[in-house]
């Protein structure tokens, strides 16, 4: 019987990484994000995203319980799933979130727009608020951005 493989298992994130971090996201449609409240307890979503090798990328809205939790941690959990999130079939990875603005959020929203081009066109609700676009990194890479947002 073979074991399953977790997020934190070393073995997992050297073969991953060398396929990129995030290539278990690739074929994905929508992604189960894994966001914690600030006693540490867990609440997963699914959300429309899409990956880019070392990098993902997803959108919700900025009156919703998942971004009202980024703003408390950073630090979240990622894997492919269903529309329901219901189910997943590959390990999640941890990453981390960072908020996108401006001309960063201007392209992942097109990004975005181009993978679920029938979802773009009814975003329209103000009552939810307005889309906001975050970006998710390696726990690692998000260190060394950091690192260069404080020196420059």
């Amino acid at each position: 019987m073979s074991r399953r493989l977790s997020a934190t298992d070393t073995n997992y994130q050297q073969e991953s990484a060398g396929r990129g971090y995030f290539a278990a996201l690739a074929s994905a449609r929508y992604l189960l994000l894994t966001t914690f409240k600030p006693v540490g307890s867990p609440i997963s979503a699914p959300v429309h995203g899409l990956a880019d090798g070392d990098r993902a990328y997803f959108r919700a809205w900025s009156r919703s319980g998942t971004v009202k939790r980024l703003r408390h941690t950073d630090a979240v959990q990622v894997a492919p799933s269903t529309r329901l999130g219901m189910y997943s079939n590959a390990p999640s990875v941890d990453a981390t979130a960072r908020l996108l603005t401006g001309e960063e959020a201007s392209r992942v929203a097109g990004k975005l727009a181009g993978r679920y081009p029938a979802r773009h066109r009814f975003l329209i609700r103000p009552r939810r608020g307005q889309i906001v676009y975050y970006e998710l990194l390696p726990c690692d890479a998000a260190d060394d951005q950091a690192v260069e947002d404080a020196q420059g």
